[in-house]
């Protein structure tokens, strides 16, 4: 397991993740297979990170049909800790771009931007969000980002002012649009015109 550790090319890390099965480990083992990654130094590579949030955490998380166990929500929560910005690259930007409502996709990942990831990382989120088409799906994460007070740099708050002026007749009748609106224009009130 040290190899982890060291770098290596891709399809030998895929494929040592593949020998250890780590995609289908039981979920009790995931918490303390995240503390040992945490305590490995030289600290992961983006790119092992990356393969390692796929690995461990993306066909668990497509999957939920029920709220993550415990077991799961304190691996995700480990692994945050660490290497917020590949797991939101590779499970986030999936979760997002998945169609379909989703719920408890969605609901994991407005847990996570309220409570582990870092400020950087959940101006990630709201990027990602603000790329693709804004829907239902969405808004619950735009406002659990907005929830965490953290101060939008002003590009990506004029970018989601522009967006939800643009998308504003497509949610006329949505209480969590509304709801999105008044959140932002009580935080942002003297930067939105």
């Amino acid at each position: 397991l040290s190899l982890i550790s060291h770098p290596l090319c891709h399809p030998q890390l895929e494929g040592l993740c593949s020998f250890l099965q780590l995609s289908v480990c039981p979920e009790p083992f995931l918490g303390c297979f995240c503390r040992w990654l945490l305590a490995l130094t030289p600290d992961l590579s983006y790119t092992s990170a990356a393969i390692l949030a796929e690995q461990l955490f993306l066909r668990r998380v497509l999957s939920l049909t029920q709220p993550p166990s415990r077991h799961l929500m304190a691996a995700l929560t480990s692994f945050c800790s660490k290497y917020s910005q590949p797991f939101c690259h590779v499970v986030v930007a999936a979760v997002l771009q998945e169609p379909g409502e989703g719920a408890e996709q969605t609901k994991l990942v407005c847990e996570l931007v309220e409570d582990c990831l870092e400020p950087h990382c959940v101006q990630l989120v709201l990027s990602q969000v603000l790329e693709m088409p804004l829907s239902e799906k969405l808004l619950p994460v735009v406002q659990a980002v907005l929830g965490r007070q953290d101060v939008l740099p002003p590009e990506l708050l004029d970018l989601l002012v522009l967006t939800l002026c643009r998308q504003a007749s497509a949610f006329a009748t949505s209480l969590d649009y509304a709801k999105l609106v008044t959140a932002m224009l009580t935080m942002y009130q003297s930067q939105v015109s």
